[in-house]
């Protein structure tokens, strides 16, 4: 079975992800995200002054640079609802609990990706949560390396494998923060906390 951090380095379908020199266009098709832009290959190439040629080459397909561009604006917001979390944290709370809500409302607040699922549900559903893709891989690694520091620093002891805890909480956070907005509703992020919550310490929401 391949480990989170193998799987974290997959694109849509499992094919590789861009190389160091696409970093250029990975970061402007996530800055047209968050502006609430669509991504489109033709603007992204003349924004940058290079041909269609080259950026297909570098970043192999719009499938591809989406998901690399989701997956900078996640790791991103992962990397600020942990340093959030760490500012305020009370001795002895878990780290993955605090960090887990902080994202959920986080990405809620998000409108670039609010109207990027609303102009193409389909596709960015896909991406989001492909198992083998950038962003859910990544995510579960992120937080299983959380439960795994709370394991280590405060003795906390989850009722099944971090990596599999991971995963769920992941997957339950998806339905509540992405497969809402495709139904049209109001994101409840009050029980999805409460939920992953439960599950990571195993007791009533």
């Amino acid at each position: 079975m391949m480990s989170s951090a193998a799987r974290s380095t997959a694109s849509p379908g499992g094919a590789n992800p861009p190389g160091p020199s696409s970093a250029r266009f990975v970061n402007l098709a996530a800055r047209w995200i968050l502006e609430g832009r669509r991504i489109d290959m033709q603007g992204i190439a003349d924004e940058l002054g290079v041909s269609r040629v080259t950026l297909f080459r570098n970043v192999g397909s719009r499938d591809v640079l989406l998901s690399e561009a989701l997956w900078v604006i996640t790791e991103r917001t992962l990397q600020l609802a942990a340093s959030q979390w760490e500012a305020e944290r009370p001795d002895g709370a878990l780290l993955t609990t605090g960090t887990g809500r902080n994202l959920n409302s986080l990405v809620t607040q998000s409108q670039g990706l609010r109207r990027l699922l609303d102009d193409e549900p389909a596709l960015t559903l896909r991406v989001l949560t492909d198992p083998r893709g950038r962003v859910q891989t990544g995510v579960v690694a992120f937080i299983e390396a959380l439960l795994r520091r709370d394991m280590a620093e405060l003795g906390f002891v989850p009722l099944i494998e971090p990596g599999a805890l991971a995963y769920a909480l992941v997957r339950m956070g998806e339905s509540f923060l992405y497969a809402d907005v495709l139904a049209a509703r109001q994101p409840d992020v009050e029980l999805a906390n409460r939920l992953q919550q439960a599950l990571i310490e195993g007791i009533r929401p």
